[in-house]
């Protein structure tokens, strides 16, 4: 790619915004880095863009900024719909995303999984499953590691394990996966997209380019993700772990199976995967389909899919204490993903929940903590809507308790309060950026306060 003489602008300063940043000039462009935040309130070092050579524009957004562009990328957290974004679109500038410029880059097939939940231990095991077949192998995206890196390091003849968020597709057009798998569908970012309906298409845009040639991975058992199937035009592979399909990979006598083109393959019981819970069955079904699709032989599956154990923030033993164990799901920003944590233990659990709200309905997730948890500790901006939605739905006033905007309080009351064989878990079921600079922190912080009592 030779943009020598090109002029970019590059919206959000992200992680995202770094590597397109450094990429773009790395390929001889002109290369300007906006973001609406000032210096001061961003927490990166800087120096390293400017010692390329990057200019650094910080606070409002002037159309000026456009003066000349010939490309604008725009990082996930900004939002299309921002007046320097728009303007982009009428002065006919290219607008794309880095997961996009990924893509123009690739020279490896890359294999990409969304969903409200469930992304990157699906990613992150998938990537484990293709190292048995290919080397190199990426994994980037919305886990952390900028696809655009991933893509370049891998080169030829590999394999690439993209996460894929709602964010990465709105302004996206032309990514186009060999293999997209799509895990779920449950309401979550609607502040930013606006409708559940929007939403979706969001989602499902990651599969819109594809073609006969390639495959589409789909969840058999949500209603949303089955119905796909009529908008896409690659070959579909739906996994289950409720049903036996006539092709497709699902649980049979409690063991992972793949049927595809007449023949069967067997994998390993599902009480021997290193991840537990019935949504992590779903994840791993998922990876074994994007794996075996990509080429890889299901006998040398069996070992990866033990032995994985999982990823951090997602439902992560953290330590014992006295008979009580304790577990970091920081991940869980959303009702549909703490449900699950909760439907992977047994009754007797204090919950600690709350934080930046999402203001979706919790009716499902109040009716299962009335059930399953013994105590209900609630922190953050959310706690005052979590506590009055408990109280409505029947949830015991005496065990609810509050901790204020401290993680802190909230560690050490449920320290006070659990008793063998009880378990602590932090499941929050709302964002964090009322309290940290992202789930990664908070789920940190917690096992850092947990880790010291």
């Amino acid at each position: 790619m030779n943009l020598s003489g090109k002029k970019v602008l590059v919206i959000g300063a992200g992680i995202s915004g770094f590597a397109s940043a450094k990429l773009v000039k790395s390929f001889g462009a002109e290369v300007v880095l906006s973001d609406a935040k000032e210096e001061k309130d961003i927490q990166y070092d800087f120096q390293e863009l400017r010692d390329k050579g990057i200019k650094l524009v910080f606070g409002p957004q002037q159309e000026s900024l456009l003066d000349d562009v010939d490309w604008v990328m725009v990082s996930p957290a900004v939002p299309e719909r921002i007046p320097l974004i728009q303007a982009a679109y009428a002065r006919k500038i290219r607008v794309l995303t880095e997961v996009e410029l990924a893509y123009e880059l690739a020279e490896s097939p890359i294999c990409a999984v969304t969903g409200t939940n469930g992304k990157t231990t699906t990613v992150t095991l998938l990537g484990l499953l293709l190292a048995t077949h290919y080397n190199p192998v990426g994994v980037g995206g919305n886990i952390g590691v900028p696809l655009s890196e991933e893509v370049l390091r891998v080169g030829k003849g590999g394999c690439i394990a993209a996460e894929i968020s709602s964010y990465q597709m709105e302004i996206t057009k032309d990514f186009h996966p060999h293999i997209a798998a799509v895990l779920n569908v449950t309401p979550d970012h609607i502040v930013r997209h606006g409708s559940m309906e929007v939403y979706q298409q969001m989602k499902e845009k990651m599969f819109g380019q594809q073609t006969a040639e390639d495959f589409l991975v789909l969840n058999y058992d949500d209603e949303q993700t089955r119905g796909m199937k009529a908008r896409a035009k690659a070959k579909v592979c739906y996994f289950s772990r409720r049903e036996e399909l006539a092709e497709g990979a699902f649980v049979r006598d409690d063991q992972l199976v793949i049927r595809w083109a007449g023949q069967e393959y067997l994998l390993c019981k599902v009480n021997e995967l290193g991840i537990k819970g019935a949504h992590n069955v779903e994840n791993a079904l998922a990876a074994i389909a994007s794996a075996f699709l990509a080429g890889c032989e299901p006998a040398k599956m069996i070992h990866v899919l033990k032995e994985f154990r999982g990823v951090e923030h997602r439902i992560e033993y953290v330590r014992d204490l006295d008979g009580v164990a304790y577990y970091n799901d920081s991940k869980a920003t959303n009702t549909d993903s703490a449900i699950k944590a909760l439907e992977t233990f047994d009754d007797g659990i204090v919950l600690l929940a709350g934080g930046d709200d999402k203001l979706t309905d919790l009716t499902d997730f109040m009716q299962l903590c009335k059930k399953r948890v013994s105590d209900l500790v609630l922190l953050g901006a959310a706690a005052e809507r979590f506590e009055q939605e408990a109280l409505k739905n029947g949830y015991p006033a005496e065990h609810i308790h509050r901790a204020g905007f401290s993680m802190e309080k909230a560690v050490e009351k449920a320290h006070a309060l659990a008793k063998a064989p009880q378990v602590v878990l932090l499941s929050p079921a709302c964002a964090s950026f009322d309290m940290y600079d992202g789930m990664a922190q908070r789920g940190r912080d917690f096992k850092r306060l947990v880790n010291n009592l």
